[in-house]
């Protein structure tokens, strides 16, 4: 019997004729079957009946063992149901990065009769029937190319920051607000053309700060409360606030200027790490020759590329800390870049859905420490506010965004270690999430 889709060969027809006709002669047992011939049910297993050539016996059929069928070939159907891949790629590189993002991976290969996912992409390249037109050799996979205008996209969020603090520090009054809201406006558009261009611009027909309005409300929230947080914080486990911010550092709601101005001038820094990590994810596609050595590769390039970043934030948080006279708030502003640069990494390579996550959950943490001590001031309801007057009492008001932010930096690093170190993350079949 043919198997699946196959056609009828040969030894298809063959059985095909020899099944008997007469009703009677597939009854088991029946009287009516014709004499001389044996009933089908007292054939014995796995053989068919064929006519016998020797003379005097009436052409009476006798059994005869029948062939068996071969193993079902399961790179075969693999092959069916990623043809389109397998005829497009022009590398097994292609094929074996288009498997792995449909969920194939070295360990569950074995049922195709292959050690790795590489090998199988190999075979199943080879299996795909090409054209007689010649075809060019394929050539590595281009390295991004650093340019100018992504470069200085890059510093225009850092130089903007910096003008709206100087000039925050030089007015008075309402020039002062008003200069402090046109520099919040001018950095949110600076910043957005940053993410809309070069190493950190998400991937084609997405927008640049996210997919979803969320994932942006989230990282204003974060960026927010690290220039207003902790202030706010203090302001309200002492009875407060009593008034709004004024921008001043020594007033009643002091804002942290330092740290967010590091932090916007770790845009440039941000850029270069994602345009060194994918540099480096291109060259280790070129030399590898499997998805395991691929990852051992690619994970401690993630690794290096983030504790750069924070090497150059740390040194950012120091400066200007010195220039401003300050508390650089290393915790917090630590924890807040890790958190972002790591959200924008997976965003960028089609992982949205993680990074919406993270940072909600910091977000809903940072607004827990705030809401709980309003909530404790009703009747009966203290003790609400009990664990973030501890928490604050221990280590300061610092301790919530640093946990917070540093809880879900951590869970974005575990997520990217299992994500962007694999080959369909960074080769053009790289599948969204």
């Amino acid at each position: 019997m043919p198997s699946g889709a196959d056609p009828w060969d040969t030894r298809s027809g063959e059985w095909l004729a020899d099944v008997p006709d007469e009703p009677s002669a597939r009854a088991t047992g029946s009287p009516l079957a014709p004499a001389g011939q044996a009933s089908p049910s007292s054939s014995p297993p796995g053989s068919r009946a064929v006519p016998d050539a020797r003379p005097g016996e009436g052409g009476r059929r006798r059994w005869a063992p029948a062939p068996r069928r071969g193993p079902v070939d399961p790179v075969k159907s693999l092959l069916h149901r990623h043809r389109e891949l397998c005829e497009r790629a022009v590398d097994p590189w292609e094929i074996a990065a288009g498997l792995e993002a449909h969920g194939l991976t070295d360990r569950t290969v074995a049922r195709f009769r292959h050690r790795d996912v590489f090998s199988l992409a190999e075979e199943l390249y080879a299996r795909v029937p090409r054209t007689a037109e010649p075809r060019p050799e394929p050539e590595p996979l281009p390295a991004p190319r650093v340019r100018a205008g992504w470069a200085l996209l890059a510093l225009l969020p850092g130089v903007l920051g910096a003008a709206t603090v100087t000039g925050v520090r030089l007015t008075q009054g309402h020039p002062r607000q008003s200069v402090a809201l046109g520099g919040l406006l001018a950095v949110a558009l600076a910043t957005r053309a940053a993410l809309r261009h070069g190493p950190l611009a998400g991937p084609p027909g997405t927008r640049a700060w996210g997919a979803t309005i969320g994932t942006r409300a989230w990282t204003i929230w974060l960026l927010g409360y690290a220039l207003l947080g902790d202030g706010l914080l203090h302001a309200v486990l002492t009875g407060g606030p009593d008034t709004p911010p004024t921008a001043a550092p020594d007033g009643p709601w002091p804002t942290a200027t330092a740290p967010v101005l590091a932090l916007l001038l770790s845009c440039a820094p941000a850029a270069w790490s994602a345009h060194l990590l994918a540099a480096g994810a291109r060259r280790g596609l070129a030399r590898s020759r499997g998805l395991a050595e691929f990852t051992a590769a690619a994970r401690p390039l993630l690794l290096g590329v983030l504790a750069a970043f924070l090497g150059v934030l740390a040194a950012l948080l120091a400066l200007c800390g010195t220039l401003l006279h300050a508390p650089a708030a290393y915790p917090q502003a630590l924890s807040l870049g890790a958190l972002l640069l790591l959200a924008r990494l997976l965003t960028v390579h089609r992982h949205r859905h993680a990074p919406a996550l993270a940072l909600g959950a910091a977000v809903a943490t940072e607004a827990a420490a705030l809401a709980l001590p309003l909530a404790g001031r009703l009747p009966g309801c203290a003790f609400l506010a009990t664990p973030v007057e501890t928490l604050v009492g221990a280590w300061g008001e610092a301790a919530v965004p640093a946990l917070a932010c540093g809880t879900a930096a951590l869970a974005l690093l575990w997520h990217a270690g299992r994500t962007l170190t694999q080959a369909a993350a960074h080769a053009p079949t790289g599948a969204p999430d």
